[in-house]
């Protein structure tokens, strides 16, 4: 059974930062193509960023190109999202997604 735990959430200040990560298990990580997306109030499922199985290719959404970082090691099974210069339009749930499958999400808030 695919199960994806996401972790690192937090109240976190605008201009500040926090690092995201993602157990994976019930599946080969190593061979899987990984993604974040996220949900924020009363909005649809927004896609973040994806990357490849070994972290040689990375995506990222316009909104979050140069402040957000993807990253895995595929010895930990671990997915990473590393967020910075965080603005309060980037408060959402955050979910790691294998294919279909998300994780229960970790919340983002981003609030003086």
């Amino acid at each position: 059974e695919v199960q994806l735990v996401e972790s690192g959430g937090g109240l976190v200040q605008p201009g500040g930062s926090l690092r995201l990560s993602c157990a994976a298990s019930g599946f080969t990580f190593s061979n899987s193509g990984m993604s974040w997306v996220r949900q924020a109030p009363g909005k649809g499922l927004e896609w973040v960023s994806s990357i490849n199985h070994s972290g040689t290719n990375t995506l990222y959404a316009n909104s979050v190109k140069g402040r957000f970082t993807i990253s895995r090691d595929n010895a930990k099974n671990t997915l990473y999202l590393q967020m910075n210069s965080l603005k309060s339009e980037d408060s959402a749930v955050y979910y790691c997604q294998y294919g279909p499958v998300k994780g229960q999400g970790t919340q983002v808030t981003v609030s003086s």
